[in-house]
């Protein structure tokens, strides 16, 4: 009775949710490549951290060197012991100073100190801040130009479309932009009059003195999640953001096994619950009745039971839906949501194990201790 009264309710959820006016789900936040070329080419700089990017690297500035414009690109290479910087300057055709990064201060994490070493080297209107492993499409650095001066945002940055190469790259990735956008719904933080901070830092355009104006990198210092607390830090100065999908942002990161992809998402779920155990509780607890109770609905006595969980069910697959679409996938994967939710459930549990054993994250060779 207990089993179909949840099943009941978390129907009725899904079915609300699937109506909710800001459409976690929707896809239609995209900025695709455009046409257009850049007003003014000194009006972006690129700026790249990268430790241990070798494999990565030379196909990153390669992209930017097919924008039509010619970028300057500042490199920081962060303590790399692979490489990075040597296989960086075999790229002919773009304007590359690479910079020595410095040790890490106390109380910093690694991506934020590289990039707040490279920021200082910009005197440009914006500043694109790209990951090592992002390959971007020709006329992309063009479309966020016109998005940012579009829109009249401080900040545009798009979510990297994930490689779906192996099994469980097809599996996980799409659940993973899901979940995030779940978490962070892009229409709340697109819309000025809501103060919720949303975005994605594989590529982030942002105006050099909106930055400038928050206190730069050192605002976010020791963040994890170093992208949306960059969108908060800019809105709770006033500021606007835009964050969006695109075919045009890929990133080429392999995660060739499920414990690959297992690790990254390990990284940083237990700081989503800002290290809580009673919200990793709430969490669990959620997570199972929420995406298995309308299948069990459907397995009630009970034909109206039934009913409601088909419904929930339907519900909570049209939800999936459009992401499984947007990565090019069968439609028959949507229903995998459910075990899907329950393999990420158990990569947070791992993180918080992680955390109470004194690792806080582990990311490119570098642990951070809690």
């Amino acid at each position: 009775m207990v089993t179909a009264a949840i099943g009941g309710v978390t129907s009725i959820g899904w079915l609300l949710l699937l109506m909710a006016p800001w459409r976690f789900w929707s896809t239609r936040e995209r900025l695709e490549p455009g046409e257009e070329g850049l007003a003014d080419s000194r009006g972006v700089g690129v700026l790249i951290p990268a430790r241990n990017e070798a494999d990565q690297i030379e196909r990153t500035l390669r992209s930017l060197g097919r924008q039509g414009s010619r970028l300057k690109v500042v490199l920081v290479d962060d303590q790399s012991l692979d490489g990075t910087a040597e296989r960086a300057r075999k790229v002919a055709g773009i304007d590359l100073e690479i910079i020595v990064g410095k040790p890490l201060p106390p109380g910093w994490s690694g991506k934020l100190w590289a990039l707040e070493q490279g920021r200082l080297r910009f005197e440009s209107e914006t500043i694109l801040l790209v990951d090592a492993d992002i390959e971007l499409a020709p006329g992309m650095v063009s479309a966020l130009w016109w998005k940012l001066r579009g829109e009249r945002v401080d900040l545009a940055s798009v979510m990297a479309e994930l490689r779906t190469e192996s099994a469980g790259e097809r599996l996980l990735a799409p659940a993973f932009v899901y979940f995030f956008k779940l978490l962070y719904p892009f229409s709340l933080g697109n819309n000025p009059k809501q103060r919720r901070g949303v975005a994605a830092g594989g590529c982030v355009l942002v105006k050099r003195d909106t930055l400038e104006r928050i206190g730069g990198f050192a605002a976010l210092k020791g963040a994890l999640i170093d992208d949306c607390t960059l969108a908060q830090r800019i809105k709770d100065h006033g500021g606007a953001t835009w964050v969006g999908l695109s075919h045009g942002v890929r990133s080429h990161r392999p995660y060739p096994r499920l414990q690959d992809f297992w690790d990254m998402v390990a990284r940083n779920a237990f700081t989503q619950l800002r290290y809580s155990p009673v919200l990793l509780l709430a969490a669990t607890f959620t997570m199972l009745t929420f995406f298995w109770g309308p299948w069990a609905g459907l397995l009630s006595g009970s034909k109206r039971l039934r009913a409601v969980g088909l419904i929930g069910a339907a519900s909570m697959t049209a939800t999936y839906l459009p992401m499984v679409r947007f990565y090019g996938l069968p439609a028959w994967r949507a229903l995998t949501l459910a075990p899907v939710s329950l393999l990420y459930l158990l990569m947070t549990w791992t993180s918080a194990f992680r955390y109470w054993q004194g690792r806080r994250a582990e990311w490119r060779g570098r642990t951070y201790k809690s």
